[in-house]
């Protein structure tokens, strides 16, 4: 699911984006300023999230601002594309899922949702 997602989301116009961005995408959306914070909302380390930070930012999905309080800090905000690109990610894979269900039945996809967040606990 996520490798097709990533087929239509660069025939979408965003080229190259995987799963880890959109999750630092709406960890930053949700109030990670920096990329410290980033790295333990996605429990991932310092230099994955520097190297994500990195890609959305050189794509223009994040801005990096300077802190106004810390000058050595910077302060992570999602611009309008990131904010388009979360959107086309969610209308994404809302269309795999439907396809899906048109493939195996709706219960049969909730089931496997319902196992796979198990398995997650």
């Amino acid at each position: 699911m996520a490798e097709e997602a990533t087929v239509r989301l660069t025939a979408r116009g965003h080229p190259g984006v995987r799963p880890a961005h959109d999750f630092a995408l709406r960890a930053i959306a949700g109030g990670a300023g920096t990329v410290s914070e980033v790295g333990r909302r996605t429990s991932v380390s310092k230099q994955a999230a520097a190297k994500t930070v990195a890609f959305l930012e050189e794509a223009g999905y994040v801005r990096r601002t300077p802190d106004g309080r810390d000058r050595r800090r910077s302060q992570l905000t999602v611009t309008d594309r990131g904010v388009s690109l979360m959107s086309e990610g969610e209308a994404v894979f809302d269309e795999l899922r439907a396809e899906w269900e048109s493939l195996i039945g709706r219960d049969r996809v909730a089931e496997v949702q319902t196992a796979l967040e198990r398995l997650l606990e």
